[in-house]
């Protein structure tokens, strides 16, 4: 570890023992039960909903930016998939359907993110606020604020099924922190990201097409949403405008913890994983031990204040 000295890779030393202590203590309070296999895997079950939420906030951290409407457009892709779904037969082409149009809902949402933001001028902070505010009024409008649920076999599998032993959820988490380690590491569009997030005017000024690339930001976050939203749905087996409200504050605390300079110009996939890692342990932990989750919460916000407590030392 001794290697790392990068701002994110001093995060992750932090993380690593902070992990360490909570394995620790698991192990001395809850024994056998925290480290039995139905623990582990409800656990690596329940995980990649937020990880994949957290990865659609960190990409538009890394600008500098911020997506306050992750949970309402996870939300906005969960119904129109739902309403085509249970709308219709109960055959592929339908599911198909239903998830191209989910799709599509998802690109349309980040393309209005990314103009108002790249193209009009409007802070990220209020351009996203005011989408989310929009997209839950017409949530709330066109499914009348009641559960729509109902869904073929095909779909919960991505949410109940295993490969191997692993989770489905899981799997989809892992192919799609992958893929945007490949974009954030090895493709122009990435190197982008992390420049704007640096200096966006000495990257205009460069030659690069930030309000483009900026696009293609918002547009990443909101596919990542599309995602997170089969995830929520096979889960479930439901959809409804209200669901997951409680997670966008935690996306948001788990990409600080995770290494993401809220200011923008660096993180790192791995630190957003072992973050990930921390919070669900914690929580499942306490949930073992029968503690309230208010006071899991109160923890969390614990842990986020010694970290950056801790960086703001080093510094």
């Amino acid at each position: 570890m001794n290697t790392l000295k990068l701002p994110t890779d001093r995060n992750i030393r932090y993380l690593l023992v902070i992990m360490a202590i909570i394995f620790l203590l698991m192990a001395l309070s809850s024994g056998a039960t925290f480290f039995s296999m139905a623990n582990l895997q409800s656990m690596s079950s329940q995980m990649p909903l937020l990880g994949i939420l957290a990865l659609a906030m960190m990409v538009c951290m890394l600008t500098g930016g911020i997506n306050l409407s992750i949970i309402a457009t996870t939300n906005a892709c969960a119904l129109v998939m739902a309403s085509i779904i249970t709308g219709g037969p109960e055959n592929t082409p339908v599911l198909i359907t239903a998830m191209a149009a989910g799709l599509a809902t998802a690109i349309a949402v980040g393309l209005a993110n990314g103009f108002l933001i790249a193209y009009i001028g409007v802070s990220p902070i209020l351009a996203t606020l005011g989408m989310m505010t929009f997209i839950n009024g017409l949530n709330v409008l066109i499914s009348g604020g009641s559960v729509i649920s109902g869904f073929p076999e095909a779909l919960l599998t991505l949410g109940n099924g295993s490969i191997l032993g692993i989770p489905m959820p899981l799997v989809l988490f892992a192919l799609f922190a992958l893929g945007l380690w490949a974009m954030l590491e090895h493709t122009p569009l990435g190197r982008t990201i992390y420049l704007i997030g640096s200096n966006e005017k000495a990257s205009r000024f460069s030659g690069i097409n930030t309000q483009k690339s900026l696009m293609y930001v918002y547009v990443v976050s909101s596919v990542l949403c599309w995602v997170a939203a089969l995830i929520m749905m096979a889960k479930f087996n439901s959809a409804k405008a209200g669901y997951g409200e409680s997670y966008l504050l935690v996306a948001i605390l788990a990409s600080v913890l995770g290494g993401i300079n809220p200011d923008g110009g660096f993180g790192r996939i791995i630190g957003i994983c072992l973050a990930l890692i921390v919070l669900q342990t914690l929580e499942s932990g306490l949930n073992l031990l029968g503690v309230s989750s208010y006071l899991t919460m109160a923890l969390w916000g614990g842990i986020l204040i010694l970290f950056i407590a801790l960086q703001k030392y080093k510094a």
